[in-house]
C-alpha cells in the first residue's frame, strides 16, 4: 500500500510539472474534492460499522439475558429438588453432594 501510494505521487507530481498553472489549480481543486468526499464516505462506512456492530450486541444481550433466566429457572428447580450441585438463585448457596436432598426408599428397603 505504501509503494503503491508513492508512485501514485510521483505521478501526480510528474502529471503536475507537465501541466500549465492553470491545469494545476484545476487537479488539486478537484483533488481535494476527491479527499473531501473520501472523507464522508469513509465516516459513513465507520457509522454503518458502528450501527451493525451495536445490533450484534443488542442480539447477543438479548440472547444471553434468555439463557441466563432459563438457566436460573433450572438451577432453581433443581436446588428444590436438592440435586447435588445446583445452585440456588435466590440464596446464592450450592446443594453439595453430601448434604443432598434424597428421595426416602420404598418402604421395606434399608
Amino acid at each position: 500500500m505504501r509503494i503503491q501510494s508513492i508512485t501514485l505521487a510521483a505521478f501526480a507530481a510528474l502529471a503536475l510539472a507537465a501541466c500549465t498553472p492553470a491545469e494545476q489549480q484545476e487537479v488539486e481543486t478537484d483533488a481535494g474534492a476527491a479527499g473531501e468526499k473520501a472523507v464522508d464516505v469513509a465516516a459513513q462506512a465507520g457509522e454503518v460499522i458502528e450501527s451493525g456492530a451495536m445490533k450484534a450486541a443488542q442480539a447477543v444481550e438479548g440472547g444471553a439475558g434468555d439463557v441466563a433466566a432459563r438457566l436460573e429457572e433450572n438451577q432453581a428447580e433443581a436446588a428444590a429438588e436438592g440435586r447435588p450441585g445446583a445452585v440456588d438463585p435466590a440464596t446464592d448457596q450450592r446443594i453439595p453432594a453430601n448434604q443432598a436432598v434424597r428421595p426416602a426408599p420404598p418402604a421395606g428397603r434399608p
